[in-house]
This record gives C-alpha cells, structure tokens and sequence, in this order.
C-alpha cells in the first residue's frame, strides 16, 4: 500500500537542523529539490499501488531522489546509503523531515526502487530538470526590438541549434552464444527440471543420457577445427537430447503433475530456442526472427553493427540525441534491431517542442540520409550533413 506524505515536509524551513548545523537554503540540492514537481509524480506512483493492505512503501520522494542522487554520482548501492547517511543536504532532497545519522533505508531496496519507476518517468523527470535548467540560463531581460519588414510587422525567428543523432548499442554481458552451447545449457536445465519433477513427487527418473551428452559436449568443445559436418553431427545429437528431455516433462504435465511458476517461463523458452534451432538445422540455415541468444536473458536480440571489432552486439539498441547545450535524450530504445532512419522525424519534432523552433543543422550518419528525411529537411529549412544522394556530379 502507499500514503501520501504532508505537504509541509516538502519546505526547507521545516527541515529540523540540530543544534549548531546551519544549512545553507541556495545549496544546489535544495534549489533542485524545490524545482521538481514531486506531488505530480507521487500521484503516477500511487497507481502502482492499488492494494489497501500490507506495508506502506517508501515515498516517491525517497526512492526518486535517491536514484537521481545515485545517478548524479555514480555511487554503488551501499555508498549511496552512506552518503545519504552523512550530508544533511541529501536527506533533505529525499524527503526526511530532518537530519539523522542513520541511513533511512538499505542498500538492497535501490532494487525495489528501480523496479518500481519506469523509464518513462525517469524520462518525464529528465525533461522537466532540462528545461528548467535553460529557465535558468534566462537573465529576464526585455527582449530587443526586432527589425521590421515592410509591412511593418516584427520578423520571425528563424531555426537555431544544432542537433546531433546516432544509434548505438548496450552490450549485456553474456557470452558469445553458440548453438551448440545453448543447445546444451538447455538440456542441463532440462535435466534439472526432470530431477525436480520426479523428487518433489516421487517419480522414477527416466533414463536420460547424462554422461553421454556431456562428454559428446566437451569433445566437440575441445576440438580445434569445427568441420561443417562436425557441427551438424553435435546439432543434431544435442537436438535429440533436449527432444528427448521435453517429452518427458510433456508426459509428467499430461499426467496431472503441475510445473512451479518459477519453471514456466524457463520451459517456455527453451521450447521456443528448440524450435528455432531445429528451425534452422532443418532448412540449413544460420539465422531466424526474434532469435534467443540467451536463455537467462530472452529478450535478447543481435544488433548488426558493422564494426570490424565486432561486427554483432547483443544488448538493447537506442538513438541518443545531443542539443546545443550537451544535453542528451534517449529518443528510442528497443531489444529488437530497427533502422533507424525512421526516428529522425520524431527527434526533430520533439526537438520543436521543447524549443519552439526547429534546429538549424543536423548532424547524424548516412543511414539517417533517406529520401524522405533530406526532403523533410529541405521543407523546415534544415541543413543535414553530409553529401547528396547518387553519384558525384563530375
């Protein structure tokens, strides 16, 4: 459950100082903390929370506050609740109503806070930060008079900034991934999963090949040259291996015995990598949609990248774009590999929203060159660089 906190606690002047500590109200994460709209955002976290039972979580100002601290700084868990433990200025910006020399919560609930916060309100708190930064920057002097055209009317501002735009990838740290290795990583969870089923009811354990496997396993692994025909002969065993152990725990499910909620999604997508992998030993190929790399990790997709150093990444693909003032944006973030071309437009755009006026150049790659990006450029009056489509002119 979650209950909102007295509005009062969000003063300074109700900040209980000890004696002998004076806190200085023009500190840095005073100003911030009085600039962020938390009762706007604590509405949004409420809904997380429909339950009116259990224990009461810790307030949005709390978690939000320490994550943006977290992020500021760098800091591990456990150092971030020791710096919070000793500045009294950061136990203001999180909400406390006053200082103390304990840490107001554990290293290990950062993970509840990260759970419970989006990205999509992490990224509404970036924007409102960034925009009142450049509020910041403005001197609030009378603006000059413009010059006037002919008709007598002030002349319009014309694009301003520059716009920068790349992709890039987030590389997850897992292993190369092999088909042979997830093929057997597969059957040792498999085995695991029959070991499970046939202790927790009493079941006889059905023959399934153990040693065999593991040591068809190591003898290709340990081979230096990998012949095609080799590799099709491990698939192929291995294949048979994981078959053999996915009808056994179909027989145990059909004759009434239930699999634990923490197995499911495990069985699930090992069905689904030996779908594909049978997929492709079948039709002798080396690529399929949505193609599991990981087993712990599924969600997981390969990022072609083109580089010579590693031509493949395996992690979340985003488009980050920086303005003229060095701040940057994520505009898209996906597992799933995309062209991205496509978010040129929508960058631009929010770009327009946030300032009021289009940027004056763009700077991105030649992928983002397209047809219908030059012509939208050419339309606002956008310089994008880099050459023109086509040959050369001579």
């Amino acid at each position: 459950m979650y209950k909102p906190i007295d509005k009062l606690q969000h003063s300074f002047l109700d900040f209980n100082q000890p004696m002998g500590l004076h806190m200085n109200p023009d500190n840095r994460w005073v100003r911030l903390a009085d600039r962020i709209p938390w009762d706007e955002f604590e509405v949004k976290y409420a809904k997380l929370f429909p339950s009116d039972t259990g224990n009461v979580a810790r307030p949005l100002r709390m978690a939000l506050g320490a994550l943006i601290i977290q992020t500021k700084f760098q800091f591990s868990d456990r150092e971030l609740v020791e710096q919070i433990a000793e500045n009294p200025y950061l136990q203001y910006f999180i909400g406390l109503p006053g200082f103390r020399e304990e840490a107001p919560f554990d290293a290990s609930t950062l993970v509840l806070f990260r759970k419970r916060i989006s990205a999509d309100m992490l990224m509404e708190v970036n924007e409102y930060l960034l925009a009142h930064k450049e509020d910041d920057k403005d001197d609030h002097t009378p603006p000059s008079v413009g010059k006037s055209g002919d008709d007598g009317t002030a002349k319009e501002d014309t694009n301003k900034g520059t716009l920068t735009l790349d992709a890039t990838c987030a590389p997850a740290n897992i292993r190369y991934p092999q088909d042979i290795s997830l093929l057997n990583e597969a059957r040792e969870k498999l085995e695991n999963m029959i070991y499970c089923f046939c202790k927790c009811y009493g079941l006889k354990l059905p023959r399934r090949y153990r040693k065999r496997a593991r040591k068809e396993y190591l003898a290709f692994a340990k081979s230096r040259k990998h012949t095609a025909k080799k590799i099709r002969s491990a698939l192929r065993r291995q294949l048979g291996y994981v078959k053999r152990d996915l009808g056994y725990l179909e027989q145990f499910m059909s004759d009434g015995y239930a699999m634990t909620g923490k197995d499911i999604g495990l069985y699930l997508t090992i069905i689904r990598l030996y779908e594909q992998q049978q997929y492709m030993y079948d039709n002798r190929i080396h690529s399929v949609e949505h193609r599991i790399v990981s087993i712990s990790q599924p969600w997981l997709r390969p990022i072609v990248r083109g580089k010579v150093k590693a031509p493949v990444e395996f992690g979340a693909k985003f488009d980050l774009s920086l303005d003229s003032e060095g701040y940057g944006r994520l505009e898209k973030i996906s597992f799933e590999a995309y062209n991205e071309s496509t978010c040129l437009i929508e960058a631009i755009e929010r770009f327009k929203e946030r300032t009021g006026y289009y940027p004056e150049r763009v700077l991105a790659d030649q992928i983002y060159r397209t047809r219908e990006n030059r012509s939208y450029c050419k339309e606002h009056g956008i310089r994008l660089s880099g050459p023109k489509l086509g040959r050369p002119s001579a």
